[in-house]
């Protein structure tokens, strides 16, 4: 009884079971009883449905179920039973470099990442940041600002960055390209990208992008401004012709821009140039009517016109009146051609001269930190926070939500199948490796010796091997396939008895009978239909459970013998699952 607690209990015992094996055990009825014996069936119905009726019967619900998942695995990817429990993923932080002047925590409220992850947003300027950036961890941000007269320290990772600042400028002795570098060491994804941020952190390597559209659109699709690079003081001797604007470095909002009227000028300004310790460009000066400024932020376009009424050469500097006009083919090209450069610019803007004479020229292409201009400041905020919240749906999640255990095995649970291979199992008398089961893939079982000392551990043998036993001399195995119980119950005289089609052929073989030869098997294992001489699952069992006990009781008759067998049986299950 130990030993039939502790193969029930085994999984790999309960999951090669056959297929509704448990499930027979259950029925109530007296389809285990010979009919020869109706006192038999009379007197036993009543202990066998109180004994599966007692908290026992649900452990037989838990088996049957098991099985039946069990049979069903190698059709099909193992799915969870019920609906997976909701997983609470934590809010994304977004860290915004931009002044104290926005407010972007109230552009970015109510916005969720896939509709379901929130977001954290930390603003602060490059002059507030420090990092700390690793192979494995990821970016360490340090920030400290001071809000309201308190002074914040906080530490956090961030998921995604908005770069709404310069990251060099050497007008104002701000460099913080060594952040830039780090933030792209930790492999943080930005609007723009880090990598178009750090390249434009020098405006004649951002002229020379320009160049190249320059050469492949043509003077007249892209009117790019004739502009000469000096790596240092020492070539600039003199300029083709006068008046020229000279630029100084890397400056921007029109800081490090010298008008130069002619030869004299040009001099000083070289001498300038030496003491700085720069590269310098020049270009010709335009008489301007008019500044043109496209902006593509997203999908969306904007294009303005800015014309000075101070009187300053410079429309960005003093006084100057600004307005909206339309988005034309023309500027459309520009914007998008110029978006393309270091891998794809999300939020750019170029910059253009119209002058006196109507023609058109390129001078100058922004990134994401541009100044927003215009009336509609609120909207293109707003366009910024949506494109960003955008990027951060498309990128997979870090530390994403772990997979289930099952998945990984899934492909297991596919073994390859011979072409002509049924998919209940191999044939009676035919041991073959067990298919992996529910708990990842299991190694076949080498047959096991016969031994004689009990008929539970003959019965389950793993690859339906004879056992030598005295079980053998039992007189329903002594009995030949032509003996005339074999042929009557065999040809399905008694309607309790017929076993039901296709349940022959299980995962699991079954020991054959001594006195069958090879010949035999063999035809029954061809027919899956065909009902197998013992005819019920149950019935198997029991008969290879007590043929001992009714060898050695000497029972003349063999009904008596078989009502003693489900006797035995039936006693043994009620006292194993009653406790």
């Amino acid at each position: 009884m130990n030993f039939l607690r502790r193969r029930l209990s085994d999984s790999s015992f309960v999951a090669n079971l056959p297929n509704g094996y448990m499930t027979d055990l259950q029925r109530p009825d007296s389809s285990t009883s010979s009919p020869a014996s109706p006192a038999m069936e009379r007197r036993h119905p009543q202990p066998l449905a109180a004994s599966f009726s007692s908290p026992g019967s649900s452990l037989f619900s838990s088996f049957s179920s098991a099985m039946k998942q069990t049979s069903q695995a190698p059709l099909g990817p193992m799915e969870s039973p019920g609906p997976s429990t909701p997983v609470v993923q934590r809010p994304r932080i977004l860290l915004v470099i931009d002044d104290a002047h926005t407010d972007w925590a109230k552009y970015f409220h109510g916005k969720k990442v896939n509709g379901e992850i929130e977001i954290r947003v930390e603003q602060a300027e490059f002059s507030e940041l420090n990092l700390a950036a690793y192979v494995t961890g990821g970016c360490m941000v340090d920030m400290q600002v001071v809000r309201n007269g308190t002074k914040v320290v906080r530490s956090f990772k961030p998921d995604f960055i908005l770069v709404r600042q310069h990251a060099y400028s050497m007008a104002l002795g701000e460099d913080y390209r060594s952040l830039v570098i780090g933030l792209q060491y930790g492999g943080l994804p930005a609007v723009n990208s880090l990598y178009s941020v750090y390249n434009f952190c020098s405006k004649p390597w951002v002229f020379s992008q320009l160049i190249k559209i320059f050469h492949s659109l043509g003077p007249e699709k892209f009117p790019l401004v004739e502009q000469t690079f000096f790596p240092n003081h020492k070539p600039m001797l003199t300029a083709p012709h006068f008046p020229v604007v000279v630029k100084l470095g890397h400056a921007h909002a029109g800081m490090g821009k010298i008008k130069v009227e002619n030869q004299h000028d040009y001099q000083d300004i070289t001498s300038m140039v030496a003491m700085a310790k720069t590269y310098a460009t020049t270009e010709a000066f335009i008489d301007s009517k008019y500044d043109i400024r496209i902006q593509k932020i997203g999908s969306n376009y904007k294009a303005y016109m800015r014309t000075s009424i101070s009187g300053n050469w410079k429309a960005n500097t003093g006084s100057a009146m600004l307005e909206q006009v339309a988005m034309t083919e023309r500027y459309r090209l520009w914007v998008d051609s110029c978006s393309e450069m270091f891998g794809g610019l999300d939020i750019c803007a170029v910059k253009a001269v119209h002058s006196k004479d109507g023609r058109d020229y390129i001078i100058e292409v922004m990134d994401s930190s541009m100044p927003l201009i215009g009336e509609h400041l609120e909207e293109d905020k707003q366009l910024m926070a949506d494109l960003v919240v955008s990027k951060m749906s498309q990128l997979p999640m870090p530390g994403g939500t772990v997979p289930s255990p099952l998945r990984p095995w899934t492909p297991q649970t596919k073994p390859a199948k011979p072409p002509g291979q049924a998919q209940l199992g191999p044939p009676l008398g035919q041991p073959q490796p067990r298919t992996p089961t529910q708990g990842g893939p299991r190694q076949a079982q080498s047959p096991q010796p016969p031994r004689s000392g009990s008929p539970l551990q003959q019965r389950l043998s793993p690859q339906g091997q004879q056992p030598l036993s005295p079980s053998s001399g039992s007189p329903q195995q002594q009995r030949s396939p032509g003996s005339p119980q074999l042929s009557r119950t065999s040809g399905g005289s008694s309607p309790n008895q017929v076993s039901k089609p296709g349940t022959t052929l299980t995962s699991q073989p079954r020991p054959p009978m001594q006195s069958r030869s090879t010949s035999q098997q063999g035809e029954e294992s061809k027919k899956p239909a065909a009902p197998h001489p013992h005819l019920n699952k149950s019935q198997s069992l029991t008969n290879s459970l007590s043929t001992s006990d009714a060898s050695q009781r000497g029972t003349p008759s063999e009904d008596e013998a078989k009502a003693e067998t489900i006797r035995n049986l039936r006693k043994s299950f009620a006292s194993l699952f009653s406790d």
